[in-house]
């Protein structure tokens, strides 16, 4: 069976299904993207298996978390029991033994990523077992997996992509193979669409105007990108060349050295859509013209240019333009602040997406409407839809759903208190993608964790670069430098960025298509201005900043802008009106951050009492923590609560918080994982141990997110199969019931500690970790000691 540039992948095949005809079994992982052929070598691996008389099961991920379903199906073709919905490492192991058991015979599972981190962590307790039958697994993936043996499905050459498609002709073959960046089965569809075109000419103009980018934002499509430029070449009509050239400028955002010549292709491209006359072709070409050139000074000429992309777009007929003219007016209202209007724009432009079923804006109106709920401090509704977000974005294959989810999640986690994106994390995509100011978010994030030092010299490398940079991310790195400036900066880096921040006063700072928000420019400058000594200056801009946070609903930025601004009346030396003010300001934060549960903010406002106590009083409890008292009835809940805050940073187990003590003896069990399984999950660590810090060094953020998501799932299943010193732990339904019952009882008494002391609350929710082992584990704004 003959497989163009398949040879090496069809012999590890041949391979596999000779060990299980010799009665030893095992698996191979075919990982690759989209079209890269993985299909078709499974459909040729179920023939070769059934010319030799082997039996052929199939399988399939369900889709995005479907957790251990594709191995359900497995075991129900095998006649065996099925997995309980809450299968632990017992049933797993059971599951793979069932599984492997018989043969010979092939398995097959398809796009096994699919199927989410648990089901592909199952895949490395079943490969210790397949050894023992003659049971062979042949599985396909997305991304790499590090199960080997693994092979990684690359795109095809060009001679072999010509050996696939022989009835194109070679400057055709070519423009395939840029296109699909060769992979078979992508080049096999697009090789339908140009042919019976006239020429190979014509192929390569069709291409570079259909064919959709593989890169995420701000990244390059180097094979677009080439493509679009062997179409200039060839004598075009003007309307063609104008949108040739509008898209070769659109690619090359992802380019900060090309920033020149983007507008020359641009400037060309709109007078040659202008000169014909044609509509389309004018809104068209000015929508690439807001990508390419991003000016972010240029908010009220951005509203303007996407009016006219609606009008002419509603005048040629082209929904999907006129959609993307509505979503820059959505991106230029927010920039100026005015998020009822941008709202309104945005609700315009999903009904359009959802009269036209496009998937992908769907998911980016859900990004946009889970950001302005981050906004507002709706800060659960957020999570929801950052997580809708999440699994609609996959199954619309959206480049950077990834990067988008960790986002929204970051500024949720900020707001709370929580730290956001790392540091290291956000320099691993500065390198990546340099030039587009990722190192300004990492400074931040530097500032944030308290390390100063490093904050300052991050704040002092990357100053420099972007005041003299541009783009959708540039107004967003400013305003995050500030940040670090305002705190640890030289007075010249307070004043360069305060020069830099002043044209865009009264405006938000708005990131690339406003998938992120992060405060009014004012706050910033009012910080700025505080650090140089200035506050008059500093007062006027926080006042218009207050002023903006009110009347937009932004009740995190207010809270912390209101913060600042009682620091400056207060180190103002003004009288009495001023005092209350200060006070005024700080009552007012102090609530909002009490209801948003900003745990970081009320660490601020509040400084740590010497004490809290929780003691008895008759048949009750009584809480005082500095201002605030509760009375709690006894319980369970307050009991296990006393425990915990007697034990700061001890983790207590759950059968021992229940008992009220250690010691509690639990009746023998099977062993949950025996060596041979535990080893083999162990080896699989080392393995993803090796690729992470591989895919760190390449900086590739899909692949590190995707082996820390597995090996976390790992890990995960080994601290359930281990017990104290590394022993086997055994199967026991009164630790799971303890877990339960006790996480029940204690979150129920900390909701009551939270209606009748708001930050106590806060204190206990930020602080407290359950599971199988709970801990209290002080967090900022608590007591530096408890009386209990």
């Amino acid at each position: 069976m003959a497989l163009i540039g398949r040879r090496r992948e069809l012999a590890a095949v041949e391979q596999l299904l000779d060990r299980a005809q010799a009665g030893v079994g095992g698996h191979l992982v075919l990982s690759g993207p989209t079209g890269a052929g993985k299909t078709a070598l499974v459909d040729a691996a179920a023939t070769l298996a059934g010319n030799r008389g082997m039996t052929v099961l199939r399988t399939a991920g369900t889709g995005v978390d479907s957790g251990l379903l594709l191995w359900d199906q497995l075991l129900r073709d095998l006649g065996a029991e099925e997995l309980p919905p809450d299968a632990g490492p017992r049933d797993l192991d059971r599951a793979a033994q069932a599984i492997a058991r018989g043969g010979p015979r092939l398995l097959l599972v398809d796009d096994l990523d699919r199927a989410g981190a648990h089901s592909v962590a199952f895949l490395t307790l079943l490969g210790s077992r397949l050894r023992s039958g003659a049971t062979v697994l042949l599985a396909t993936t997305e991304h790499p997996l590090g199960l080997a043996p693994e092979l990684r499905l690359s795109g095809l050459t060009e001679p072999e992509l010509a050996d696939l498609l022989p009835e194109l002709p070679p400057a055709a073959v070519h423009a395939v193979w840029l296109a699909s960046a060769g992979l078979p089965g992508a080049a096999v569809d697009l090789a339908a669409e140009v042919t019976g075109l006239d020429s190979p000419a014509d192929a390569v103009i069709h291409l570079a105007l259909t064919t959709p980018s593989r890169a995420e934002f701000l990244d390059l499509d180097l094979g677009l990108i080439r493509l679009l430029e062997a179409a200039t070449a060839s004598p075009l009509p003007p309307a063609v060349r104008a949108l040739v050239l509008a898209r070769l400028a659109r690619e090359l955002l992802g380019d900060p050295s090309a920033g020149a010549r983007r507008r020359e292709l641009v400037d060309e491209a709109l007078a040659l859509a202008r000169m014909t006359g044609s509509p389309g072709t004018v809104a068209a070409v000015l929508d690439c013209r807001l990508h390419a050139l991003w000016d972010p000074a240029a908010a009220e000429e951005r509203l303007a240019t996407a009016s006219e992309i609606v009008t002419q777009a509603r005048r040629a007929g082209d929904a999907m333009v006129e959609r993307r003219g509505l979503f820059w007016r959505f991106v230029a209202l927010a920039e100026l602040g005015d998020l009822g209007a941008a709202e309104a724009a945005l609700t315009a432009y999903a009904r359009a997406g959802e009269l036209a079923g496009d998937a992908e804006a769907a998911v980016v109106v859900l990004a946009r409407q889970a950001m302005l709920a981050t906004v507002r401090g709706r800060l659960d509704v957020a999570a929801t839809l950052a997580a809708e977000v999440g699994v609609r974005g996959r199954q619309a294959g959206l480049n950077d759903t990834d990067r988008l989810v960790a986002s929204l999640y970051g500024r949720i986690g900020m707001i709370r208190g929580a730290i956001g994106s790392s540091a290291e994390d956000l320099q691993i995509l500065a390198r990546r993608l340099p030039g587009h100011f990722f190192e300004a978010t990492a400074a931040r994030s530097l500032a944030e964790s308290g390390r100063d030092v490093e904050a300052a010299l991050e704040l002092e490398r990357v100053l420099p670069a972007v005041l003299s940079g541009s783009g959708p991310r540039w107004v967003g790195a400013l305003a995050d430098l500030a940040m670090v400036a305002a705190r640890l900066g030289e007075p010249a880096s307070a004043q360069a960025l305060y020069e830099a921040l002043l044209p865009y006063q009264g405006r938000l700072v708005v990131w690339g298509g406003a998938n992120t928000i992060t405060g009014p420019v004012d706050d910033y400058l009012g910080r700025l201005a505080t650090r140089l000594g200035r506050p008059d200056q500093a007062l006027s801009h926080l006042d218009s900043a207050i002023a903006l946070e009110r009347r937009i609903g932004a009740l995190p930025w207010l809270a912390a802008t209101l913060v600042v601004r009682a620091g400056v009346l207060g180190g103002h030396g003004g009288g009495v009106e001023d005092r209350a003010r200060v006070d005024d300001d700080l009552d007012r934060a102090r609530s909002i951050a009490q209801r948003l549960g900003m745990i970081g903010l009320l660490a601020t406002l509040t400084p740590p009492a010497d004490e809290w106590r929780l003691t008895r009083e008759g048949e009750d409890w009584r809480l005082d923590a500095g201002a605030e008292t509760a009375r709690l009835r006894d319980s369970q809940g307050v009991r296990y609560l006393r425990t915990l805050l007697a034990a700061p940073g001890q983790e207590i187990a759950a059968l021992d918080l229940v008992a009220g003590g250690t010691g509690l003896r639990v009746p023998d069990g099977d062993v949950v994982l025996d060596d041979a399984a535990c080893a083999a999950y162990r080896r699989r660590l080392a393995t993803l141990e090796e690729q992470l810090d591989a895919a760190d060094r390449a900086g590739d953020v899909e692949r590190a997110a995707a082996t820390q998501s597995e090996r976390a799932a790992l890990v995960a299943e080994l601290r359930r199969a281990s017990g104290l010193g590394g022993r086997p732990r055994v199967h026991a339904s009164e630790a799971e019931r303890a877990r339960v019952n006790a996480t029940r009882t204690l979150w129920s008494t900390v909701k009551r500690v939270e209606s009748a002391a708001p930050l106590a609350g806060a204190h206990l929710r930020a602080s407290l970790r359950t599971g199988r082992q709970f801990r209290y584990q002080p967090a900022p704004g608590g007591p530096t000691r408890w009386s209990v």
